[in-house]
């Protein structure tokens, strides 16, 4: 989501002691054409995305146990004269260890991202996308549970089925990975999601398919490249994604929300991320993809089942993976296959064998200014799952209006502002040099407190409007989903083997 933002964190205070002090200036704007001495690619990046959706974050935020003290902190951020962000700024990433295999990851709309420039969507757009998708997985858990036994948020011990084909289509996801496929090795770019499993790209011959950045790949050209047979285990272990065999080759299909989908040959190939490579690795060669608008070659799923890319280097990097997403669309994160275990915050992983995809967490209790609000714990009984593709974190609505209220109390001093579609607690900031807004963080079973990144509390959606980034659940029964705004900055680790989710503090 990219949006104007004047606005950077200057300082992460209490009422009392300053925790962090640093000094970085915003992104200045540019009227009309923007002027750049930049490569061509550059200089046609969307105008819109020189205004970042996000103030820039400079001190970051922090994780803690349990017990911080009571004073009441607060994030002072100052209004700085815009300038361009058309250019990508190089990554300070901080990985978790060494020897693994990682990969850049990029906003799909920024200047990083290695897709041509084309028009953005706009702010009530991709909230739209975002509500449909968020309210997509949620009727898929909640039609599960009523014919299962037990609820979302006993995962563990549920047999409740909730299908893998979520998304209301591509759009909804923001990061893209590169990656080659193949022998000789092709670049394909990739958008990743954690709430999919089988990974696929667009191939030659196609018969209907969507323009992409890539040429399409060509099985015919590789001389590792093996479809799988009908009768083969992993054409077995496709599921409802089987769709039958055609000239006694696996065939298979993925349906997304929206009625988007892709078709094609279930194959494998050689997979090179970075200087490491995956052999044999299983993908869906699409022939067919309806309903989709983007230049991206395909998708690369992350989820918990056995087709995805997770499972299938188990055997090479362990059953473990981490990501960062940056704070910014104008800089990069990363993808790690491997990633170390040690140094995160961690709350346990809840996982159901009857929906292997996703990956659950249980919130405890929520925070505003280092204070924890009066929220019974019951309310999040009904679970909380991980999400890369969900862009606003949502929450039951009493545990949000709790949220809500306490944040307005501690932003007296500034005007409300009407909300912006589903972002309803919103502040006019005309005429402020600076703001101070309340500190954000969510309790997690376990004991872990993640202190959000600034770029995870509020929303700017005018030159001098922001809003809370979080979204009420329709009612407190439903599916909680943490988003990736709130994950952004941080190195979020999915230690599948150990049974758990961590967090790390400004690690890109």
């Amino acid at each position: 989501m990219l949006l104007p933002a004047s606005l950077y964190i200057s300082r992460v205070h209490s009422e009392a002691p300053t925790h962090c002090i640093s000094d970085i200036s915003a992104p200045a704007a540019l009227p009309g054409k923007v002027a750049s001495k930049e490569p061509q690619a550059m200089a046609s990046v969307p105008k819109l995305l020189l205004l970042s959706l996000l103030f820039f974050l400079s001190c970051r935020s922090h994780i803690a146990h349990a017990g911080d003290d009571g004073s009441y902190k607060v994030l002072s951020i100052g209004f700085q004269s815009l300038r361009t962000a058309s250019v990508c700024s190089e990554s300070t990433a901080v990985r978790s260890s060494s020897g693994a295999a990682t990969v850049p990851l990029h906003h799909r709309h920024g200047p990083c991202s290695p897709l041509p420039s084309k028009k953005m969507p706009t702010l009530e757009e991709r909230l739209h996308r975002d509500q449909l998708r968020a309210a997509y997985i949620q009727r898929k858990f909640s039609s599960g549970v009523k014919g299962g036994r037990g609820s979302a948020g006993d995962v563990q011990q549920s047999d409740a089925t909730v299908p893998t084909t979520l998304g209301t289509s591509l759009n909804t996801l923001e990061y893209l990975i590169t990656v080659r496929l193949g022998s000789p090795g092709k670049s394909q770019t990739m958008l990743i999601d954690t709430g999919s499993d089988v990974s696929w790209v667009q191939c030659k011959p196609c018969s209907q398919c969507h323009s992409q950045v890539d040429p399409l790949f060509d099985p015919s050209s590789s001389s590792t490249y093996s479809p799988f047979s009908c009768s083969s285990a992993a054409c077995a272990q496709l599921g409802q994604e089987g769709n039958g065999c055609s000239s006694s080759q696996c065939q298979y299909i993925v349906t997304y929300g929206d009625g988007s989908s892709t078709t094609g040959t279930y194959s494998s190939d050689t997979l090179a991320l970075g200087s490491n490579t995956v052999r044999k690795f299983q993908f869906g060669c699409s022939n067919v993809a309806s309903g989709f608008n983007d230049q991206t070659d395909g998708l690369m799923g992350l989820g918990g089942g056995v087709q995805s890319l997770v499972s299938q280097t188990a055997g090479t990097f362990g059953s473990a993976f981490s990501y960062c997403l940056p704070p910014t669309p104008s800089s990069s994160g990363f993808l790690t296959l491997g990633a170390g275990t040690s140094g995160f915050v961690k709350t346990p992983m809840l996982r159901s064998s009857q929906v292997p995809t996703f990956y659950g967490v249980r919130i405890q209790a929520i925070r505003v200014g280092g204070r924890q609000l009066s929220i019974p714990t019951s309310v999040f009984s009904a679970g909380t799952v991980m999400d890369s593709g969900t862009v606003l974190t949502r929450l039951p609505p009493t545990a949000y209006s709790a949220l809500s209220s306490a944040f307005k109390a501690g932003m007296k001093r500034y005007p409300p502002a009407p909300p912006s579609g589903i972002l309803d607690t919103c502040f006019d900031f005309s005429g402020q040099s600076s703001v101070s807004i309340p500190t954000v963080a969510l309790v997690f079973s376990g004991g872990a407190v993640v202190n959000l990144d600034a770029n995870g509390i509020m929303l700017q959606t005018s030159s001098s409007i922001l809003c809370l980034a979080f979204a009420a659940n329709s009612d407190d029964s439903s599916l909680g989903i943490i988003g990736n705004v709130q994950q952004r900055t941080f190195e979020v680790l999915y230690d599948v083997g150990g049974g758990a989710v961590g967090f790390k503090a400004g690690a890109c």
